[in-house]
C-alpha cells in the first residue's frame, strides 16, 4: 500500500486523487505502524520548513521514516516542501532536515524574477533512469516555491529547470526521490511521473 504521510501540512487530497486516477490505491496516514508497513511512501508538503520539521518531530515520525527509508529501502517520493525536508537544512529556518540528501535549500535571489516561482515550467532530464520514462524537454510541470535545493553531490541530480539560473527540480539517491514541482497538479506529465514512481 502507498502511504501519503500526513504531518498536518500539504495537499494530501490532491495527491491521493491523482494516484486514484492512475489506478494506485493509497491511504493518508500519520500512524507510524501504517507508515512502517508501506510499500511506497509519499511525503508531500506546502508551507514552512521549520514548521514541517517541528510537526514531524512532534508526531514522532522521523524515526519510523528513517527506518523505512534508510534500513528497509522503501521507495519514497518527496513533493515540493517534502523534497526540501529530505536535505540537511534550509535558509528558511534553523531546524535540521531529514538529512537523506546532501544539500541545502536556498532562496531565489533576483531583482528580475518574480518570487515565488509559480506556474508551468519545463524540465531537462539529467539522468535517464526509469523514473524519467516518457519525459523529455517538452515535459512541463506546475511549480510554486520560493526556495530550491542546492545539491552537494551532482550525481543526485535527476531533473533541472531554468528560472533565471538552472536549479534542481528533481533529485534521486537509491530509493529516495524528490521533486520541486507538483506532479498532482501537472496533468499528463504528472501522471506519467507518478506512474514511473509506482512502477519503480
Amino acid at each position: 500500500m502507498i502511504v501519503i504521510v500526513d504531518y498536518k501540512m500539504g495537499n494530501l487530497g490532491s495527491v491521493k486523487n491523482m494516484l486514484k486516477k492512475i489506478g494506485a490505491p493509497s491511504v493518508i496516514s500519520s500512524d507510524p505502524i501504517q507508515i512502517a508497513k508501506a510499500t511506497k511512501i509519499i511525503l508531500p508538503g506546502v508551507g514552512s520548513f521549520n514548521r514541517a520539521m517541528e510537526s514531524i518531530n512532534h508526531l514522532k515520525l522521523k524515526e519510523v521514516l528513517n527506518e523505512a527509508v534508510l534500513i528497509n529501502n522503501t521507495p519514497i517520493l518527496g513533493i515540493c516542501l517534502g523534497m526540501q525536508l529530505m536535505t540537511n537544512i534550509s535558509e528558511e529556518g534553523d531546524q535540521a532536515g531529514l538529512g537523506w540528501i546532501d544539500g541545502k535549500c536556498i532562496k531565489f535571489r533576483s531583482k528580475h524574477l518574480r518570487i515565488p516561482h509559480m506556474g508551468w515550467n519545463y524540465i531537462h532530464v539529467e539522468d535517464q533512469i526509469a523514473m524519467a520514462n516518457g519525459l523529455n524537454k517538452e515535459s512541463k510541470f506546475y511549480f510554486v516555491h520560493s526556495y530550491f535545493v542546492s545539491l552537494n553531490d551532482s550525481s543526485n541530480l535527476l531533473f533541472s529547470t531554468r528560472y533565471g539560473n538552472k536549479f534542481c527540480s528533481a533529485f534521486h539517491h537509491k530509493n529516495i526521490f524528490g521533486v520541486q514541482f507538483h506532479p498532482e497538479k501537472s496533468h499528463k506529465f504528472g501522471m506519467q511521473f507518478l506512474t514511473n514512481f509506482i512502477n519503480y
